[in-house]
């Protein structure tokens, strides 16, 4: 039987029977039972200065095949968001081009696409409350432009120019006020992005999620859902059991997705305690995680969808271990891991990453991820996953003796 070697942070290999692909199997029609989008990074031309600073040249035959994969298993595609490396690496030209060209893909898919709007575009990093509105206006007015369905992210120029929660809840709403249909809310928590403590005005959760719920009370015709990334389940259930009709909670929680997205559904599932009576249930998907494990997570909810929740939580249980592991602190390192895997499973020829951020995390980091991949099912082609991991250890000096190479 083939074998994988490990690489523990005391610097002694192991050995673990390599399993058998999964056999998952691709839908036959749309997911329904939950609204599921993959957080997409990108892939940078192997040739190119992918080193800290310059700026990204992305390898779009195989940026764009990724995405193509994502909806061939069911799921939409989350764009130009922190996944695809924003305020990491990808500078504003390439997110824009990203957002052109990953919005014709939908389109060419019958996919469904949501993509980041930010004021990451300027390079003042102070700038007024009206400069922040004016920032994200012109970022929507294009992504509205491609078609794409926008998702307004925490800002950290707003983060730096606000000063109470008023200022929040008046740039929220001149910025909805100028969209022209519903866009999703993000909630972007400190382990992402340190910049953004206090964000909706406090540093506690629940003061925070109180401008959250009177931004989204006051503009509800222009808020399809709100994605919350704070890695609190309890929180985000909180808020889920508050949203008004018609407004989706989206998780951002890469922690705790299992539970969140099961619900009720899933009594068995690890969630924290909820409102029986609340018409909120469960979390829909925006996750970085699931462009990670999307043949899985497709599986999982192809499970719900056949009212087998026994299925569904065999299937995605053991990957909320793979997926803590990825986003282990510091996190807002966790795009290492979505690369990293993607290589393993031959989505791109190599495993480099705009920015240099490919080297963010020792290969001890790597070698866990490797085995609860294994042990999850998240190894699509686990022989070649086997070829390149050991390849990657022998190039940094290991024997890795008596396995496939």
């Amino acid at each position: 039987m083939p074998h994988l070697t490990l690489l523990d942070p005391a610097g002694e290999t192991s050995q673990v029977a390599l399993r058998e692909a999964s056999g998952f199997t691709k839908p036959t029609a749309p997911l329904r039972s939950r609204v599921a989008y993959a957080a997409a990074h990108v892939v940078p031309k192997v040739a190119a200065d992918n080193t800290p600073g310059r700026p990204a040249e992305i390898d779009w035959d195989a940026t764009l095949a990724f995405r193509r994969a994502v909806y061939s298993w069911g799921l939409g595609v989350a764009d130009a968001m922190d996944t695809a490396q924003r305020n990491m690496g990808l500078d504003a030209a390439a997110v824009r081009e990203l957002i052109s060209r990953t919005a014709q893909t939908a389109r060419e898919e019958g996919g469904s696409v949501v993509v980041g709007v930010n004021t990451d575009h300027l390079e003042d990093e102070h700038i007024s409350l009206d400069q922040v509105i004016d920032a994200y206006r012109s970022q929507l007015a294009f992504t509205e432009e491609q078609c794409a369905g926008p998702v307004l992210m925490a800002s950290r120029h707003l983060a730096r120019a606000a000063s109470s929660a008023e200022d929040y809840r008046r740039v929220y709403r001149e910025v909805l006020g100028s969209a022209q249909g519903p866009v999703v809310l993000h909630w972007l928590g400190t382990a992402f992005d340190p910049t953004l403590a206090g964000y909706f005005g406090s540093r506690d959760w629940r003061e925070a999620s109180e401008v959250l719920l009177q931004i989204i009370g006051e503009n509800a015709d222009k808020v399809a859902g709100v994605k919350m990334s704070l890695l609190d389940a309890a929180s985000e259930v909180s808020v889920r059991e508050r949203l008004p009709e018609g407004v989706r909670m989206f998780t951002g929680d890469d922690f705790n997705y299992v539970g969140l997205i099961g619900g009720a559904d899933v009594p068995d599932a690890r969630q924290p305690e909820r409102d029986p009576s609340s018409p909120r249930q469960h979390s829909d998907a925006l996750l970085g995680a699931f462009a990670a494990i999307t043949p899985v997570a497709s599986a999982a909810i192809q499970a719900l969808d056949a009212g087998d929740s026994s299925r569904y939580l065999e299937i995605l249980e053991p990957t909320e271990e793979l997926s803590r592991q990825v986003f282990a602190a510091p996190t807002f390192y966790y795009k290492t891991g979505v690369a990293f895997l993607s290589w393993l499973n031959g989505h791109q020829p190599a495993f480099q990453m705009v920015g240099g951020l490919h080297s963010a995390r020792s290969l001890p980091h790597l070698s866990r991820i490797v085995e609860l991949a294994n042990a999850s099912g998240a190894l699509e082609r686990p022989e070649l996953a086997a070829i390149r991991w050991h390849g990657m250890l022998r190039l940094n000096g290991l024997d890795v003796p008596g396995v496939i190479s």
